[in-house]
């Protein structure tokens, strides 16, 4: 266990100008960007230009701008997923090691506060946290898994993020959203043939988003388990998803020895404790418990789907399907 110096909050800045890293191209700055032009009355939102790991580009850019609040939505997760970062590894210690780094300094210069969109995929159930007891790791706890080189490099860069003082680090995890796009979790699942049936805390994007903006308002720093509370198994998720999307949808599970097989590098199952989170958040927000936040979910994806492509799931486009 290490100490946990991450309860603090930055002398409050009225957000005025909000400058996104991971807006142009990335799926939650994207979002980020959206949410704010859309919900957020005189706030002026910025995409970057430029990239984090060139420090004199990032330099340049925020004494340009000069914003009251930096959110670092960039980062390298690979395509199709983590195992891309396996054979690419040069490249993904350049974003989320030393760009990473780089941004949070610039930004601590120059008194910024920065939210960073960080993993909770660097912990795995142990003998203290035991798969399905609900005891989850927390904010103190050391990371104890590093079976991926995603995960490695997002463990390494914690503990340093978390010494400054500017800094709000979010720890997200199997992130999902009421569309179909690639990067969702459901997404992803529904294309396999066979999925592990193991619980894990996943965080709903359109029930965290919001807090998340909320925190950087009020100044929060340190580190932060960013999930709705509880946890959801795999089965669970297509099991809604056949509810509420594809009541034809069939699935198989194997075991984690069996996914080893099939897969580059071993994934992160866990449970993280929402008790700091909770006990911090705004006043005026509420998250729901995962399984609400499912459910709630789905029934949003299913409403927008219908909309844009009509009946389901017949209508479901051959990029949502299995191959």
């Amino acid at each position: 266990m290490v100490e946990d110096t991450s309860n603090k909050r930055q002398k409050t800045v009225d957000m005025k100008r909000v400058l996104v890293f991971g807006g142009k191209t990335g799926w939650i700055g994207q979002l980020m960007v959206d949410l704010i032009k859309n919900k957020e009355d005189g706030v002026e939102v910025f995409v970057a230009e430029s990239r984090m790991q060139n420090r004199e580009a990032v330099a340049k850019e925020l004494d340009e701008i000069k914003p009251t609040h930096v959110l670092n939505a960039a980062g390298i997760t690979g395509r199709p997923n983590i195992d891309w970062c396996e054979d690419h590894k040069p490249e993904t210690m350049r974003t989320n090691v030393i760009g990473t780094l780089n941004l949070a300094d610039l930004c601590y210069e120059r008194g910024i506060h920065c939210t960073v969109y960080a993993t909770g995929c660097i912990f795995a159930y142990d003998e203290k946290h035991p798969e399905g007891s609900g005891i989850g790791f927390t904010e103190e706890d050391a990371p104890n898994f590093d079976g991926s080189f995603y995960s490695q490099t997002k463990g390494y860069m914690e503990p340093m993020l978390k010494e400054y003082p500017n800094c709000l680090i979010l720890r997200v995890r199997m992130p999902v959203s009421d569309d179909l796009i690639h990067r969702n979790f459901v997404t992803k699942i529904v294309k396999y043939e066979k999925v592990v049936n193991i619980p894990n805390s996943m965080t709903i994007l359109t029930e965290m988003l919001p807090l998340s903006l909320g925190m950087a308002k009020k100044g929060l720093t340190g580190v932060y388990n960013f999930t709705n509370p509880g946890v959801i198994s795999h089965n669970q998720v297509l099991d809604l998803y056949k509810k509420y999307i594809d009541p034809e949808y069939t699935y198989q599970n194997f075991t984690i020895e069996e996914q080893a097989k099939v897969i580059k590098a071993p994934r992160s199952n866990n449970e993280l404790d929402t008790t700091k989170l909770l006990r911090d958040m705004p006043e005026g927000i509420k998250i729901n418990d995962i399984h609400t936040a499912f459910e709630l979910c789905f029934q949003r994806m299913k409403e927008n789907l219908t909309k844009q492509y009509g009946p389901l799931p017949e209508s479901l486009p051959t990029e949502f399907r299995r191959k």
